[in-house]
């Protein structure tokens, strides 16, 4: 058994492990529309990829070849099984390094001959996990998993890698607790505060505070103490995004069951304020 055969064994062995069910199949994307996208993807889209890929790579393809046989099974038609492997130029999120070069499986979309487009030479950036036992392999961690470099793409991605693993890094949002309304003195004055449910069990929790013939001011606070004066999140910030892709539209209703009719109604529109102020995730395609 040659090496190359030995490291696709490998490969697709382990691709049947590191992926979720919901990705278990190779990248699909096509490399024609891979060469088109100049865009960057945005920043939800990318911070999607980064919370399920321990590796982070920036390469250039050096080589491909096509894959056939039983290690080509599943391949939807019009599409090639390629092992691709590129030259790592660095390794933008991951522990133990990566040796100069690794290989991957892409499967890619033929033209209307069965011919594959050329991927050599392409830069591009890899979210991945690493196969057991083969160091120099990858397996991408969807279909999405694959997008071509750019300096600004570059940038984004190694800003989301260190917002991930900073000290004060936002927790995981997993839904809403409860939410308090509390009238002020004057008409048109008032406090709603709102506590959210994280992963980890911390403390986060918006204010919204509305004072006569003022716009209504929010803030999110991450801590047992609710911080007075504290900015809402810039866009395209971990902590946005936090935000902007978990929270629901409206507070459900276990969150003001215990308020007035007129306190619940007014927390609602109080939170209103935050949803309409984060804005869209901007989330475009799957991982």
């Amino acid at each position: 058994m040659n090496n190359r055969t030995t490291a696709l064994t490998a490969l697709v062995a382990g691709s049947l492990f590191c992926l979720p069910a919901a990705a278990q199949s190779p990248d699909s994307r096509p490399a024609s529309a891979m060469v088109a996208a100049a865009p960057t993807p945005s920043y939800a889209d990318l911070a999607d990829m980064m919370l399920v890929s321990p590796v982070v790579v920036d390469a250039t393809i050096r080589s491909t070849a096509r894959i056939k046989g039983a290690e080509a099974a599943g391949v939807a038609a019009g599409r090639q099984r390629l092992y691709v492997q590129a030259d790592v130029a660095a390794l933008i999120r991951g522990q133990a390094g990566l040796p100069q070069r690794v290989g991957f499986l892409a499967d890619v979309a033929t033209d209307a001959r069965g011919r594959v487009p050329s991927l050599k030479k392409q830069r591009v950036l890899l979210f991945a996990r690493r196969v057991p036992g083969s160091p120099d392999q990858l397996q991408l961690a969807g279909p999405n998993a694959r997008i071509m470099w750019s300096p600004a793409a570059d940038a984004r991605v190694r800003q989301i890698a260190r917002e991930l693993v900073a000290p004060d890094a936002p927790p995981t949002i997993t839904g809403i607790g409860n939410a308090f309304h509390v009238p002020g003195a004057l008409p048109g004055e008032g406090e709603t505060q709102v506590f959210l449910q994280t992963a980890d069990a911390r403390p986060v929790s918006l204010s919204i505070l509305r004072r006569p013939g003022e716009q209504p001011r929010w803030s999110v606070s991450l801590g047992e103490i609710v911080e007075e004066g504290a900015a809402p999140p810039a866009r395209d910030t971990l902590l946005w995004y936090r935000l902007a892709c978990s929270l629901p539209a409206t507070l459900p209703a276990s969150a003001v069951d215990q308020l007035s009719p007129a306190d619940a109604s007014q927390a609602q529109t109080d939170y209103r304020v935050v949803i309409d102020a984060l804005g869209a995730c901007g989330r475009t395609r799957g991982v």
